[in-house]
Order: C-alpha cells, then sequence, then structure tokens
C-alpha cells in the first residue's frame, strides 16, 4: 500500500494519527450504519413477499369473478354499471423513518362498503367484484410504496458499503503505512543526531 505523500515530520506525523484516528471511528459507524440498514431491508424485502402473497390472492379472486360478471351481464351492462357507481377514495401520505432515512409511505383511505346492486338490472355480485378490486388497490398502493423503500434502502446500503471498502481498503492501510514511514524516519534521525552528539563529545574529551 503507497504511502501519503509527506514529509516526515513530527507535525505531519500527529496529523496523520489524527487522521488515522477519525477514519477508525467513521469505519466503525459506517459498518453499524450498514449493518441496521441491511437488516431494516431484510425485513421490508419479507414484507414485499408477504404483500405479494396477498396481492396474487386477490388477483385471483378479483379477476374471474369479473370475467363471470363480463359473461354473464355483457360488457355494455357492466359499463352502465360502473358508471353508475359513486365510489371515491382518497390516497394519503404518512412519513416514517427506517434505519434513519426518511420516506413516505402511501395508503388508500376507502369509505364505507356501500351497496349499489339492485333487482333490476344489475349483476347480483357487481359489489363483491368491486370490493374485491378496490382491496386490490390498496394492496399495490402498498406495495408502491415498499418497493421505494426497497429501492432507496438498497442503494443507501451499497453506497455505504462503498465508503466502507474504501476506508478499510484505502484509506486506513494508507494511513497506517504512512505513520509507520514517519516514524522509522524520525527514529533513524534520532539515532543520527545520538550518533553525532556522541562523535562531538568524544573529540571533545580528546580535546
Amino acid at each position: 500500500m503507497a504511502k501519503l505523500n509527506v514529509a516526515p515530520t513530527k507535525s505531519n506525523l500527529l496529523s496523520v494519527k489524527e487522521q488515522l484516528s477519525v477514519s477508525v471511528q467513521g469505519y466503525e459507524l459506517l459498518e453499524q450504519k450498514r449493518e441496521i440498514l441491511v437488516m431494516e431491508l431484510m425485513k421490508m424485502v419479507e414484507r414485499v413477499k408477504l404483500l405479494e402473497a396477498k396481492i396474487d390472492k386477490c388477483i385471483d379472486k378479483a379477476y374471474p369473478a369479473l370475467k363471470t360478471m363480463l359473461l354473464t351481464v355483457g360488457g355494455d351492462r357492466v359499463e352502465r354499471i360502473a358508471h353508475a357507481v359513486d365510489y371515491s377514495f382518497e390516497i394519503t401520505q404518512k412519513p416514517v423513518v427506517i434505519g434513519g432515512m426518511s420516506f413516505t409511505t402511501f395508503d388508500v383511505e376507502l369509505p364505507e362498503r356501500q351497496l349499489f346492486s339492485s333487482f333490476l338490472g344489475t349483476f347480483p355480485d357487481s359489489d363483491e367484484v368491486m370490493a374485491d378490486f378496490f382491496e386490490l388497490l390498496s394492496l399495490l398502493t402498498q406495495m408502491a410504496s415498499i418497493r421505494t423503500i426497497v429501492w432507496r434502502l438498497a442503494m443507501e446500503v451499497k453506497k455505504t458499503q462503498r465508503r466502507v471498502n474504501a476506508l478499510d481498503k484505502t484509506i486506513i492501510p494508507q494511513a497506517k503505512e504512512t505513520v509507520k514511514y514517519i516514524e522509522s524516519v524520525l527514529e533513524e534521525r534520532e539515532r543520527d543526531n545520538v550518533f553525532v552528539l556522541k562523535s562531538l563529545k568524544a573529540r571533545q574529551e580528546k580535546k
């Protein structure tokens, strides 16, 4: 590992040692952060798997029911039933903090379920079909929020890992090598000074 390009002086030795201490502390903190982020990421991945299972189950129920409705009453009547329905909903935002990072989650607030079918001109299970698709809407909204969080967490883990690697593989070893080099040069100078002083003293004693 190449050392830093600094003059081997005592002041530079103190400076590099301080940089090394800060780098080591930074490495430890970043490693802790990486572990926390990975743990939170794994939790969110598990939530995605559970949501995917719920979504698949809802799709397996909703689309066959819609297909049955289309085959039974026809597309035109299904469209008329849909236009006759006034079923509003709201999408809400909620701030959350995960692994020290701020996110915004989205959720669908559905109104109380109402019956829109009647004995005349409607399909008996139309309310159930609508309820299934509104449940699917809610699940897909949750999935969109969680997938965004997972993506951002994964990117942060990747970025933190790069910093950890840079400190562990380059910055810290380089600082250690520089400290070792400066200390060896200063020790050599100290030995030379001692030798010179002893030589001068010996000459004076001879005189």
